[in-house]
């Protein structure tokens, strides 16, 4: 079976290298290693190092050198809209703290189909109305120049971007235990390292400053 172990970005797609498209919903455009059926009936085996998300336009690479172009599936979605700016972006923070995967247009916000935050929104002031669309949410921050971001300990990202069951296990527990009111999470808190303020460094105040300029 034909193989692709690498992924070609949208706008490095060269269209005469284009032989097929796979159409695949949200939760399928992240993936390491699963056999694949694309639109027009080639099968290949996607073989990725890493588990990367896939988004509407990429392309992977066969080992032949062939493209076949990511489309994404159209999905129950919820489009979000309000009467004013500040009330969609209020509603928006709202969705963020739960770690609800979202794509953010001008002027609505899409969500995938939930009763529970449908209910929510509406008593936020703004419109949950039904639709059936391709689904593109924001990618993490971490996630745009690839996953060795990892390191940076943004580790409250995890949940925009992938939806996974280990994911949303980690975001939880930061999502419990940093939260005091303010409208952030605290992330530092479940660290062993808290106590020590050498790695927080707003936290010397004046003592760094006394350091700095002697």
């Amino acid at each position: 079976m034909l193989r692709a172990a690498s992924v070609v970005r949208r706008p490095a797609v060269k269209a005469e290298r284009v032989v097929d498209t796979v159409t695949l919903a949200h939760d399928d455009r992240h993936r390491r290693r699963v056999t694949l059926t694309a639109d027009g009936g080639l099968s290949f085996l996607l073989d990725l190092e890493k588990a990367t998300v896939l988004d509407d336009g990429d392309a992977l690479k066969l080992e032949d050198g062939r493209l076949v172009v990511v489309r994404a599936a159209p999905e129950k979605l919820l489009e979000i809209r309000a009467e004013s700016p500040v009330r969609l972006l209020r509603v928006a923070w709202h969705i963020g703290n739960r770690h609800t995967p979202a794509e953010i247009t001008a002027d609505a916000i899409y969500i995938a189909e939930d009763h529970v935050l449908a209910e929510m929104v509406r008593g936020l002031g703004c419109s949950a109305t039904p639709v059936e669309r391709p689904f593109r949410p924001e990618r993490g921050a971490y996630d745009h120049g690839g996953h060795h971001h990892h390191g940076h300990g943004h580790a409250h990202d995890h949940g925009h971007a992938h939806g996974h069951a280990h994911d949303h296990a980690h975001d939880h527990h930061h999502h419990d235990h940093g939260h005091c009111g303010c409208g952030q999470e605290h992330h530092d808190h479940p660290h062993h390292d808290h106590p020590h303020h050498d790695h927080h460094g707003h936290d010397h105040g004046p003592h760094d400053h006394g350091h700095d300029h002697r």
